[in-house]
């Protein structure tokens, strides 16, 4: 017999062609990222993968970690294995504090919220703010996990034009008005301020000012999203955007890329009216975070040189950018021009416009090298003609490899597309 009210029914169980009419709407915006559709021909180990973003952990000594983690559960496991709060660890709250104040920011840890990664932090605010044919403000191009969330919560995307030094306070003046003009409805601005994924460009300090000036006066939150700010290489890194303005600035923050992302520990710093609507969207989607993956953080930083760590981590990177950006100078064609990121993971690739990236794939990877196309970091399919490679995880050798793979083949379409062209004008 059923326990309760339920019904056991047998052979109801519908046919996969009719399951689309049951789901829900917001259901049609779910696909794949062309970052995932890359993922199983990217890791096949004779491809150069300059697609995905995989934070490299060759300089993470795993004797180390492996006693971070013994130690917690030897001394403390009960409580690393036990349920948690949904706003997350206190002494992991204070730490973050102590993180964050090294990019300038004050904060109390009451006003932190953990969450699983960042990217679950980013969709409980958007959950929490976005109404279906709401506006969201992005960079362009802009985070493809970001992209991602805000479709699935019936979001409207408004991209903001960015140059060499990030967001343009002109342009996003612009879209302020065009989208009220319209009727539009604008709940946040969603940026990247460092070493901006994908374009890899950071936004000076004086810029920042003017953004945080133009959304406060038009009353729109600025949710900044900070996974890179310690990844810097040649000078220092401005401030957060949140040091300037912690009552208009939503930060999210994470540890997958400044330690370790299989722990999938991430941050929310958040206005205090906003807190407790993201403890509860928490607890409704998780529960809790990970006690074990908190306190294994947590040991981490109380008993270990993480700041040399961090460093380690830095040399590795500026070591791999230094070798994408030689061998683009020397190997990809005198039209193409590209980013040069102070930080981070990534460079940005700006080809001809007559260059369809999306359509050279194949031909990449036939050439064992992998890269992102730029349409996957735009809602509305613009980019063809540019393309994202990373840097982070392949080593400098193969990265030289794979770039001059890569420029070989763009230099063969750039040809081939000459030729077809001279022939047409003499037909």
């Amino acid at each position: 017999m059923p326990i309760g009210r339920g019904v056991v029914m047998s052979k109801l169980v519908p046919h996969e062609e009719n399951l689309t009419a049951r789901y829900a709407e917001r259901a049609a915006r779910m696909v794949p990222s062309e970052i995932r559709s890359l993922f199983a021909v990217a890791s096949r180990p004779e491809i150069v993968s300059l697609a995905g973003g995989m934070p490299n952990l060759s300089a993470l000594p795993m004797e180390m970690m492996a006693d971070v983690v013994k130690k917690l559960i030897l001394d403390n496991g009960q409580e690393a294995l036990q349920y948690g709060s949904g706003q997350g660890h206190p002494r992991l709250r204070e730490q973050i504090c102590e993180m964050m104040a090294l990019e300038g920011i004050r904060a109390k840890s009451d006003d932190v919220v953990i969450t699983t990664g960042s990217q679950a932090a980013l969709d409980l605010i958007t959950r929490i703010f976005i109404d279906p044919g709401d506006v969201i403000l992005v960079e362009a191009p802009s985070y493809v996990g970001a992209l991602g969330v805000f479709a699935q919560y019936q979001s409207q995307v408004v991209h903001v034009a960015i140059d060499d030094k990030g967001l343009i306070p002109a342009a996003l003046t612009e879209a302020i008005t065009k989208v009220r003009a319209a009727g539009g409805k604008i709940k946040f601005l969603y940026c990247i301020p460092n070493f901006q994924n994908p374009s890899g460009v950071t936004m000076p300090a004086s810029r920042r000012t003017e953004i945080l000036d133009i959304c406060r006066e038009s009353e729109i939150f600025v949710v900044e999203d900070n996974p890179y700010g310690l990844l810097g290489f040649d000078e220092a890194v401005p401030n957060a955007m949140r040091a300037e303005d912690h009552e208009n600035v939503i930060y999210l923050g994470s540890f997958s890329k400044t330690i370790v992302p299989g722990l999938r520990v991430g941050w929310a710093l958040v206005p205090q009216g906003v807190k407790e609507k993201l403890i509860i969207a928490n607890e409704s989607s998780v529960l809790c975070p990970s006690n074990f993956a908190q306190l294994t953080i947590s040991s981490y930083l109380a008993h270990e040189p993480w700041r040399d760590q961090i460093a380690s981590f830095c040399a590795l990177y500026k070591e791999r950018r230094d070798a994408m950006l030689e061998t683009l100078d020397a190997h990809f064609p005198a039209s193409a021009t590209w980013t040069k990121p102070k930080g981070g993971f990534y460079v940005w690739v700006t080809l001809p416009p007559e260059i369809d990236t999306k359509l050279l794939v194949p031909r990449a990877i036939a050439a064992k090298v992998a890269y992102v196309p730029g349409t996957a970091f735009y809602a509305d399919g613009f980019g063809s003609w540019q393309m994202r490679l990373s840097y982070c995880h392949p080593t400098p050798e193969r990265i030289r490899k794979g770039v001059e793979a890569l420029g070989n083949v763009i230099k063969e379409e750039i040809s081939r597309r000459g030729g077809e062209s001279a022939k047409a004008l003499k037909n």
